[in-house]
């Protein structure tokens, strides 16, 4: 049986190994505490996990685990999580225990969570969102919330650029992906429009309970990648659904 990672999973392990130092260099402000998007909604105010004092909550794709850290500092009853990065995971506190794993292979036991979110990580970077889907649903107890955030799906029609307002990129165009001289896959993002994204949810057996869409606050002014003010102002960048296990 091939045990070998998907080419996305690899690709991606290596790009945020390599990446960890200038990623964290540059978002410090975003990374110290538990923020949902970079709209800068915060956990401490938001509080989209719900109650979590007495929950067993696990992080998916965590980074370094600023979130997963918060939570712990703030009394959450348990909390773990997981990045396939090593080089992100090196950079985290120690007071959360940790794993270096892949969301389509998860290894924790059914049932083992009440609570479990992701804050733009793992879900954006698999081609096989079902899979993962999947395998966070198992490790769910019945009815356990799953809360994460992505790149709004409007927000793939722009390019790279903050300062850009026009639609450049087919909104039904799936996949972003970068290769070496060799062939070799470097990077790969995946995009999931609204109906692909609910379609998803209703095939893993997660109910979606709701979906936010941050405005771009008051006071925030520095880009975030192709985040900004400018943008922000006229549309929406990130995506937060709300569910729970069936």
């Amino acid at each position: 049986m091939d045990v070998s990672p998907a080419p996305e999973v690899a690709a991606n392990r290596l790009f945020w190994d390599a990446d960890a130092r200038r990623y964290h260099a540059e978002h410090p402000e975003y990374l110290d505490g538990f923020y949902w998007c970079p709209e800068m909604l915060s956990e401490k105010d938001a509080r989209l996990l719900g109650d979590v004092s007495q929950a067993r909550v696990l992080e998916i794709g965590c980074g370094s685990a600023p979130c997963a850290s918060w939570l712990a500092d703030d009394g959450v009853g348990f909390v773990t999580g997981f990045d396939i990065s090593a080089g992100m995971l090196a950079r985290a506190r120690h007071n959360v225990s940790l794993a270096q794993a892949d969301v389509l292979a998860l290894p924790y036991r059914d049932a083992s969570f009440d609570v479990a979110f992701s804050a733009f990580g793992a879900l954006p970077f698999v081609r096989d969102v079902a899979a993962a889907l999947a395998e966070i649903r198992r490790v769910l107890v019945p009815g356990g919330r799953f809360v994460f955030s992505v790149t709004h799906p409007m927000r793939w029609v722009f390019p790279d650029d903050p300062g850009s307002l026009t639609a450049e990129i087919s909104y039904f165009a799936r996949a972003y992906e970068e290769y070496d001289d060799t062939g070799t896959l470097t990077y790969a993002e995946y995009h999931r429009t609204f109906g692909d994204w609910v379609r998803a949810l209703r095939g893993s057996g997660l109910e979606l309970l709701d979906v936010l869409e941050p405005e771009w606050p008051e006071g925030v002014s520095i880009p975030w990648g192709q985040w900004s003010p400018e943008r922000g102002r006229i549309f929406p960048g990130t995506a937060i659904f709300v569910t729970r296990g069936q």
